[in-house]
């Protein structure tokens, strides 16, 4: 399995800790179920996202643009700073407790993955997938390039609204739509026009109507006058205007007028259309781009003085050299003062802004490099339809059909520096006019400009030395290489044994957000390059939000570092970060606002373990996470819960397992448990163990798969050695995986196999005192074979969740094991046990108690890996047989064969009881130290003598003396069912004055919240305007509320007759 790369930019957000919490479950478990796995970690160059950090940098410190110093400086500052700052992020992987084969960390700037980016794009450039067009592109300008669709966040606007946008000083006004007066030529007749962006009236080279509006049909074919210059426009007719829409009268803008604002610096000619509701084309751009280019070439060709006008007459006197939003408000100031403005209004609209400098983007048409999708995008459709890659939770499936449905070629250059740049040259000859053809027939790709002349001589079949070829300045789209890493990272184009063993991967797990930036195109580079699938199943997690649902934002405060929740920070530090942060001063205020309304005390201290596992317990599929630190906080109780019941039941245990401490090969230390740091321990067969490490633990076998040269080269290496297999049964494992292999592979190992496997299987079966096994003395209690039963229960559910990547259910049920079922029932029962002379019963109580520690800290392993390793490197054994929790096998319905539905019932039934006289004590406020006699009276005999069989769980857990005998006067009545009832004796135990005034006030305060509940339950669209999760939390404090109070009112009728 292949990590998401994070980007290099800086330090992993909470995002980032959710991916690495799955993931290392993910490998945790397959590495417990026996399973030798690799998970590989790795960096993205963060092509956009590195460059606008490094020159935001290079500005604070120096005062200097990437122009002032040059490329190649630039390129170097930009390794200096990853250099400094790259490391944090794998220090930070570590200290999450991601447990993986670091010596293969990678970076998709490396020499190996660069040479996989350049080879990738020339094979696909030679075969005519990869090409150079002119189309519309997300421009962003301040950037001054085009940029991906992801990098585009769509901000809905209701109306009028002012927005910050970099470079302007005062805010800019969106979310209106402006209507002005065209004057036609040599008529008193005037036109409307409608626009969201009045300055591109500059430019404006046509007015479009639709051939069958009856209002306009008469003007097509005329002119009008453009109000600040002597230009005449024509009215065109094309059927892609919405009638609906506005005036229905479509200006078409060229964008080369606006090349003299800050936006199109580098800008060709690129056309608009203004009639839309957003700053976007309201269909597809492509057929937008195709509706209107060959309009314009024909008008262009057919009226050359329109051009000679246009070029005569720029409104330089003016507005040259204004900035777009400047030119704006400057020409709706003109259009007043000359009494051309009709009307300014509110109008609902979508504005892209670019996610990285926060500017308006803008659609342009650009020459660029693009990727041709459509048959690798039928090649991925079929393979989620065929099930030959599986896409969990289902419900993206359909967004995948949408996605590869409508696919479009992806642009995949970008104008920036740092970045792979594009292996493609320009050919031009040298003393020639033949470089004044069409450039585009003289692009050649190479590995570099010595192959690309050779390339280009051949296939223009000229002298080599006739012509230079020149590199594209542009570099790739991060995603490209991105797309590239499943194979990458192993080698390829080689053909390693890397490569060979480890692809296709087994499992791809990220954020649904990059389904198709990332995911689909890994898919299409798979296919197309090495004819295969880069893993087999894609389970996409949900985003992660704040508590108040609103996506994680720098300008907003709720970035999270993994580190602060983990090791806690105050507020006034959590503030200091924020000033090393790239915000203007106003999103700073902001952040520091919503960071002190948040976070009023700071973070508390939560530690690894607990953010883990909150947030792996909040992946309930398909949903996103509104993350509260409170609920963090709440599972660092759970940890600490853990971590006292273990200390509370070593007691118990110390005397009975015992290992012995001075035997040299089974001395195992655990170091550095809670700095993030792995395990080590020491073996006395080094060679066995070196041998396993170099080969084995490394690499990823998957079923199914022929041995590649690396299981032979182990096989190899085994051979040689004299090995206590008894003390290495994860060879055995390793053996019985060779065995899977596709039958003309199985020779090679099957003769080996034959001559090991007996002495295995007799080891095993010789084998005593292990502790995966655990026999009934039958001296067990039902106590004791009902907690057998709920590990048994909670091993097949949290097995089987894990396997379905049902995390939530997984988290539930091991919490549920640990509080309610050991914590709360089994630990509380033992204590009368324990103080008992029933040796017997002692000593089946302390297997129960071993075996229910040692396999509730395996099912909580790959979720809590520091608290699970330290506790399990403490658990006293005669023998210990894996020297780590993360190695020793994963508790399944196999393994825990204890499950007595039957006894669970009896137990639930007797917890019923419990429960009941547990709420009286509370409502008449008896401490736990006080006994109460519960008399019990049952009309059915057989609950009856199930009463009188649970009487020890019920009396200890309960806090009071059971009796079956006739009730005396002076008691609480608790109806537990319509055939039972317990009288709790309360006379001589309570002051029934000072308790009844306390009921009374009780009850009074339960009256005002209920009132209020359904005064909010009746407003008007309640279940319309107010969240369902709202919704459900009210009515269930209705419920308990409506409960209590029923409870509180019978005790004072109680205490009023006593």
């Amino acid at each position: 399995m292949i990590m998401p790369p994070p980007n290099v930019t800086g330090f992993l957000h909470l995002g980032h800790a959710l991916t690495n919490a799955v993931e290392d479950a993910i490998t945790r478990w397959n590495r417990m179920k026996g399973r030798t796995t690799l998970w590989n970690p790795g960096c993205d160059h963060a092509g956009i996202a590195t460059q606008v950090v490094v020159e935001k940098k290079l500005w604070r410190e120096e005062k200097k643009s990437r122009h002032d110093i040059g490329r190649e400086e630039f390129i170097k500052r930009i390794w200096q700073w990853k250099y400094e700052k790259g490391d944090r992020i794998y220090s930070q992987l570590r200290k999450i407790g991601g447990s993986f084969d670091w010596s293969r960390a990678c970076f998709t700037m490396d020499s190996k993955l660069c040479k996989a980016v350049t080879e990738a794009f020339v094979r696909l450039h030679d075969e005519g997938i990869i090409y150079r067009s002119n189309r519309l592109v997300n421009w962003s300008c301040a950037l001054k390039s085009a940029i991906s669709d992801i990098e585009v966040d769509k901000v809905e606007l209701n109306g009028r609204t002012l927005f910050s946008i970099p470079g302007y000083e005062k805010k800019v006004e969106f979310g209106i739509l402006v209507s002005f007066v065209y004057q036609l030529l040599n008529s008193e007749d005037k036109i409307i026009v409608a626009t969201t962006r009045i300055e591109t009236m500059l430019g404006d080279t046509a007015i479009a109507v639709h051939p069958k509006d009856s209002r306009y049909i008469q003007y097509i074919g005329k002119y009008v006058q453009h109000p600040f210059c002597d230009r005449h426009i024509p009215i065109i007719a094309d059927e892609f205007v919405d009638m609906e829409f506005g005036t229905a009268l479509c200006k078409v803008s060229d964008r080369s007028w606006l090349k003299s604002f800050e936006c199109c610096s580098r800008s060709c000619p690129g056309y608009y259309l203004s009639k839309s509701k957003s700053l976007e084309p309201r269909h597809d751009p492509e057929q937008y781009s195709k509706s209107f280019s060959h309009r314009l070439d024909t008008l262009h060709n057919a009226n050359v003085g329109i051009i000679k006008i246009i070029e005569y007459a720029r409104p330089a006197y003016y507005y040259q050299g204004m900035k777009r939003f400047e030119a704006r408000v400057a020409i709706i100031k003109e259009m007043t003062k000359r009494n051309l403005l009709i009307d300014v209004k509110d109008n609902p609209m979508v504005i892209p802004i670019c996610s990285r400098s926060k500017d308006v983007v803008e659609p342009l048409i650009k020459p660029q490099w693009y990727v041709k999708c459509d048959e690798m995008a039928a090649q991925a459709r079929e393979a989620v339809n065929t099930g030959a890659l599986k896409i969990i939770p289902e419900q993206f499936k359909k967004t995948w059909y949408i996605w590869m449905d409508g696919i479009r070629d992806w642009c995949i250059s970008r104008q920036l520096w740092w970045g792979h740049r594009i292996p493609a040259y320009a050919i031009k000859f040298i003393n020639s006019c033949e470089n004044m053809k069409k450039i585009d027939e003289y692009w050649v790709s190479a590995h570099s400009e010595a192959e690309a002349r050779e390339k280009a001589a051949k296939k223009l079949n000229v002298n080599v030395n006739d012509i230079i070829a020149e590199q594209d300045p542009d570099v790739l789209d991060t995603w490209f290489s991105s797309a590239l890493f499943p194979f990458s990272i192993f080698g390829w184009p080689d053909k390693t044994p890397e490569l060979k063993a480890f692809y296709p991967t087994t499992l791809l797990e990220t954020g649904h957000d990059i389904l198709f930036f990332w995911v689909a195109r890994m898919v299409f580079m798979g296919q197309k390059l090495l004819g295969q699938l880069p893993f087999k199943e894609v389970y996409l997690h949900a985003m992660v939000r704040d508590a108040h649902g609103r996506k994680m934002s720098k300008s907003l405060g709720n970035v999270i570092d993994p580190m602060d929740v983990i090791k806690g920070i105050s507020l006034e530090d959590l503030q200091k970060q924020l000033l090393d942060s790239n915000l203007d001063p106003k999103e700073l205020e902001q952040a520091r606002e919503c960071q002190k309304r948040d976070y009023p005390q700071g973070i508390p201290e939560c530690g690894t373990d607990a953010l883990r596992f909150a947030l792996c317990a909040y992946t309930t599929q398909g949903r996103d996470i509104n993350l509260d630190i409170l609920r963090v906080q709440g599972y660092r109780f759970f940890c600490n819960k853990i971590w006292n019941a273990t200390k509370f039941a070593l007691v118990y245990l110390e005397f009975q397992f015992k290992y012995n401490a001075n035997d040299k090969k089974l001395n195992n230390t655990c170091i550095d448990v809670g700095n993030g740091k792995w395990y080590k321990w020491t073996l006395n067969e080094s060679c066995v163990q070196k041998a396993l490490n170099n080969y084995l633990a490394d690499y990823s076998y998957l079923d199914g798969y022929t041995p590649s040269q690396l299981d032979l080269s182990v096989y190899q290496s085994l051979k040689e050695l004299n090995i206590d297999f008894a003390r290495h049964l994860h060879i055995k494992r390793w053996y019985n995986h060779i065995a899977t292999f596709t039958d003309e592979e199985k020779a090679v190992f099957r003769a080996e196999q034959n001559k090991i496997m007996p002495k295995l299987t007799y080891i095993n079966q010789n084998q005593t005192n292990n502790d995966d096994t655990f026999e009934l003395t039958g001296n067990e209690t039902n106590v004791d074979l009902w907690m057998l039963s709920r590990v048994s229960y909670a091993a097949e559910t949290c097995d089987e969740a894990i396997k379905q990547y049902d995390f939530a259910l997984a988290t539930t049920t091991c919490y549920n094991l640990w509080l309610y079922d050991l914590c709360d029932i089994y630990l509380e029962y033992l204590k009368t046990i324990f103080q008992s002379e029933d040796n017997a019963a002692k000593l089946a109580a302390q297997k129960v108690l071993f075996i229910t520690l040692d396999m509730g800290l395996r099912l909580l392993s790959p979720f809590m890996p520091f608290i699970t390793e330290e506790l399990y490197q403490r658990l006293p054994r005669k023998k210990l047989i894996y020297p780590s929790i993360c190695v020793s096998p994963y508790p399944d319905v196999v393994k825990c064969c204890w499950r007595n539905q039957e006894i669970e019932k009896d137990i639930d039934f007797a917890q019923k009881i419990i429960k009941n006289i547990r709420s009286a004590r509370a409502t008449y406020n008896l401490p736990n130290k006080t006994k109460t006699e519960a008399y019990v009276t049952c009309s059915n005999p057989a609950l009856k003598e199930k009463i009188i069989r649970y009487k020890l769980l019920i009396e200890t857990l309960a806090y009071s003396v059971l009796s079956m005998q006739k009730p005396p006067v002076g008691c609480a009545i608790i109806t537990v069912t319509n055939k039972i009832q317990v009288h709790l004796l309360l006379q001589g135990l309570i002051d029934s004055k000072k308790e009844l005034e306390k009921l009374q006030k009780k009850k009074s305060q339960l009256i005002e919240i209920i009132q209020k509940l359904k005064q909010d339950l009746a407003v008007p669209d309640y279940n319309v305007k107010v969240p369902l999760d709202v919704q459900k939390n009210n009515k269930e404090k209705l419920v308990n509320n409506e409960g209590e109070l029923q409870r509180i009112i019978d005790a004072i009728m109680i205490l009023q007759t006593m």
